[in-house]
């Protein structure tokens, strides 16, 4: 039996037809009609997270994982504006989370009634469309909130993908379930337009023209550019005339230093957005980036570019360097044992120090919630991922990024498949690297947040098996048994460095790659 509010009722409806097959539902007596209706519908599989934050970064795992829209549903009042992180993760992400809020009735809005604010538009630009549903009493009232629904479900999907927001206002009484059958919805069909013969073929022959062209791919990796910058520095015999962005995030900012200097970019990417990254965007074309980068490359192995050879050149003698260097005990070490060993797993990096070191060892695509760049929800984002999924989920992960979002693990739908590597130096260890910054005194305390905390208890608490690391012999060990432990219930390697010898080790891998590259570096 369903809710007898009949917005609740076209809501669910659409969200099936649409198909949305995954809900992240919070508590909250407002919501209850539709988290009920969510639950009750036979095509939605409903995980029950407390933290809205968490939540919202939970069904982006999920949404991630399944490539799908996934819903995540959260009361009246405040609780909306918890979900705003993740939302805004999943706008630069292109990832289409539904976000589904309970409201007040709009004539008690600034009336002071509990938990009432005005929640259409909350969430901003961060959402692709907003519809604030209402609730019908006759025909037209109906046919508009169809409308709504399906205006906001396609315009998740458009484009690439994104958020939106419904807003469900309902009135009491809330909790009458004697419908025995949603109603059949109107569904409005959307097709997406394919990138034409013609224009690959405009691109293609545009960037084999080029005397100097590059091609660069954004999130989900962008490996060891940032070294390769470091080394080429002004040299203008590495500097394109001609840049194919393929769109996301790039990691390095050197890398966007340099490519700013460069005479033109064009970007594909699949909502068509104008993404002027390197500030000289000439051309945008919406379409399958990654086709259009796979039909370059095969071009370029009929017929190689002498331009792209030296970059090939180039990246091939770093990598090598990178895979020869040894670094001591440090959290550089830890990303490299683990990467050198985990295999197939689906990995997710949390942002900072862990991407950057993944930038360098990882030799597959990774995930990581660069959209925004945020360090909050990157752990509830993995452990989302592996809830809808049968592969093994790593999440490496610093501490701040960690125990700010420690409730993650606070959660009854989490499984052995979950694995996380915890990289704890007691602070934000990227402070360290930021020139200038060690002549503030404030700069240990209260910039980077030293703290003495290890993960053992919250492990304790939420039932994750835990393993730590002080040492190199331990780290190889540890990292043994994370990668290969049969467990039912998450896994979770503690590695404790300390943050100077980190900044030492990274800064040794620098100067060890300019001075095995001298021929290449200029003054």
């Amino acid at each position: 039996m369903y809710s007898n509010k009949e917005q609740v009722n076209i809501l669910t409806s659409l969200l099936v037809a649409h198909g949305v097959r995954h809900a992240v539902v919070c508590p909250g007596s407002r919501n209850a009609p539709i988290v009920h209706n969510l639950n009750e519908c036979p095509d939605i599989a409903c995980y029950p997270v407390t933290d809205e934050r968490s939540a919202a970064f939970y069904a982006l795992g999920m949404s991630q994982a399944r490539r799908q829209p996934v819903v995540v549903c959260a009361t009246s009042g405040t609780a909306l504006l918890n979900l705003a992180p993740a939302v805004a993760e999943a706008y630069y992400q292109h990832i289409p989370l539904v976000v589904i809020s309970a409201d007040r009735p709009a004539a008690w809005i600034d009336q002071l009634d509990g938990q009432t604010m005005p929640q259409p538009d909350a969430l901003g630009r961060f959402v692709r469309k907003a519809v604030s549903l209402p609730e019908p009493h006759d025909d037209d009232e109906r046919w508009y909130c169809n409308r709504l629904v399906n205006e906001a479900l396609i315009a998740a999907m458009q484009g690439g993908g994104g958020p939106v927001h419904i807003n469900v206002p309902i009135t009491e009484p809330l909790f009458d379930f004697s419908v025995p059958l949603l109603p059949v919805e109107r569904k409005i069909e959307y097709a997406a337009a394919d990138m034409s013969p013609a224009t690959l073929s405009h691109i293609t022959r545009m960037f084999l023209q080029a005397k100097r062209p590059l091609l660069i791919s954004g999130q989900p990796m962008n490996p060891l550019f940032d070294e390769a910058v470091t080394l080429v520095g002004d040299d203008e015999t590495y500097l394109p005339d001609f840049v194919l962005y393929i769109g996301g995030s790039i990691v390095s900012k050197r890398l966007k230093r340099f490519l700013r200097k460069a005479k033109e970019t064009w970007v594909v990417n699949a909502t068509g957005e104008v993404n002027d990254t390197f500030m000289n965007l000439t051309h945008i074309f919406q379409g399958d980036g990654e086709a259009v980068a796979d039909h370059i490359r095969f071009m370029m192995v009929m017929e190689p570019h002498p331009f792209m050879q030296k970059w090939d050149e180039l990246l091939t003698r770093i990598r090598q360097q990178a895979d020869a260097y040894e670094p001591a005990y440090s959290q550089m070490a830890a990303v490299k044992y683990f990467e050198r060993y985990v295999g197939e797993a689906q990995i997710h990096y949390a942002n900072s120090t862990a991407i950057r070191l993944a930038n360098t060892f990882a030799k597959h695509p990774v995930w990581c919630n660069r959209g925004v760049n945020g360090i909050e929800g990157s752990l509830s984002t993995a452990a989302g991922f592996s809830v809808v999924s049968d592969d093994r989920v790593f999440c490496v992960i610093g501490d701040l990024s960690f125990f700010y979002d420690q409730n993650a693990l606070w959660n009854q739908n989490l499984r052995g498949n979950l694995r996380i590597l915890l990289l704890n130096n007691g602070r934000g260890g990227i402070f360290n690297m930021l020139p200038g910054l060690e002549q503030s005194p404030a700069r240990d305390a209260f910039v980077a947040a030293t703290h003495q905390t290890s993960a053992e208890g919250i492990c304790q608490q939420n039932d994750v098996v835990y393993l730590s690391a002080s040492d190199m012999p331990q780290l190889r060990a540890g990292i043994d048994t994370l990668l290969n432990i049969d467990s039912t219930r998450p896994v979770l390697l503690e590695v404790f460095t300390d943050a100077a010898a980190d900044e030492q080790v990274y800064r040794e891998y620098y100067r060890d790659i300019v001075k095995c590259n001298k021929d290449i570096v200029t003054d």
